[in-house]
């Protein structure tokens, strides 16, 4: 019995002390049933370097396309510098957004060019979550940007050595906007973002 209460204590501590980490991440910001396949990110109209960063989403097989994926980012302002706001007790980054795939897989955001903190020696970066019905969210590696300055030869050098280089964003000027386009691929087993 003593070995029972010990155990149930030791329960109580740990769910007390551990937050369900699903509830920690942005992704879960915006009701689901308002995103769309397309979203604008706030700041959009008064940027100078817009970017409009569209793709498709396939299942783990690569072929099948992905339906009903949410896909989030998040981004520092143009001087690669997060801004960060206040809502009651939860702090988030402003320059965010949110996707839903239709039933092609496909996504588009409407966003900018991050910028370097060359304080930090941080290259452009944009931040994504991914997540699938009934699966935990999974955070993926940073996006680059290919004319990154501060991308060199030898940063490229250990992408690709790591099977990372599909990070890298070509953007192409068209009708006068940024275009970058990035196709993911769903990792077979996710487990759960810590």
């Amino acid at each position: 019995m003593k070995n029972l209460i010990v155990a149930f204590c030791l329960i109580c501590f740990y769910s007390a002390v551990n937050p369900i980490s699903a509830q920690e991440s942005p992704i879960y910001d915006r009701a689901e049933d308002l995103l769309s396949n397309t979203d604008t990110i706030p700041d959009f109209r008064s940027k100078t370097n817009k970017l409009k960063l569209t793709g498709v989403i396939y299942q783990s097989d690569g072929v099948t396309p992905a339906k009903d994926v949410i896909i989030f980012i998040e981004q520092p302002d143009e001087n690669g510098d997060f801004d960060l706001r206040q809502s009651g007790d939860d702090r988030y980054v402003f320059h965010r957004s949110w996707v839903k795939t239709d039933e092609d897989g496909r996504y588009t955001f409407y966003t900018f060019v991050p910028g370097n903190d060359r304080r930090y020696n941080q290259m452009q970066q944009i931040f994504p979550i991914i997540k699938e019905a009934s699966k935990p969210e999974v955070q993926l590696e940073s996006l680059l940007f290919d004319e990154d300055p501060l991308l060199t030869k030898r940063c490229r050098k250990r992408l690709i050595k790591k099977g990372q280089e599909a990070r890298i964003l070509n953007i192409e000027k068209e009708d006068g906007m940024l275009v970058a386009s990035k196709d993911i691929v769903l990792p077979e087993h996710t487990e759960p973002n810590s």
